[in-house]
C-alpha cells in the first residue's frame, strides 16, 4: 500500500508541475480506485472487530454490525474443512 501511495504522490506532484500524458492519468486513477479499495477493505476490518461499550461496560454495539460481524465470522483454522 505504501507504495500505490508513493507512486500517486508522484504522479500528483508531476500532475502539479508539468501535467501527466494519458497512460499517467489512467495509472493514476487506476491506483486510486486500487487505493481506495483496499482502505476500505481495512475499514471493515476493523469495524467487524470493534465491540461498542458504554462507559458502565455495557455492550451496546448496534444490531446491524452484529449482524455483520456474525456473517462474516471464519471458521477456526483448526475446524475440519469436510
Amino acid at each position: 500500500m505504501k507504495d500505490i501511495l508513493k507512486r500517486i504522490n508522484e504522479l500528483a506532484q508531476k500532475k502539479k508541475n508539468e501535467g501527466l500524458t494519458e497512460s499517467e492519468i489512467a495509472e493514476m486513477k487506476t491506483l486510486r480506485q486500487k487505493y481506495l479499495e483496499i482502505f476500505r477493505g481495512s475499514m471493515q476490518e476493523l469495524l467487524l472487530n470493534t465491540t461498542v461499550v458504554d462507559p458502565e461496560g455495557a455492550d451496546v454495539t448496534p444490531e446491524k454490525l452484529r449482524t455483520e460481524q456474525a456473517r462474516n465470522r471464519k471458521k477456526a483454522i483448526w475446524s475440519s474443512g469436510n
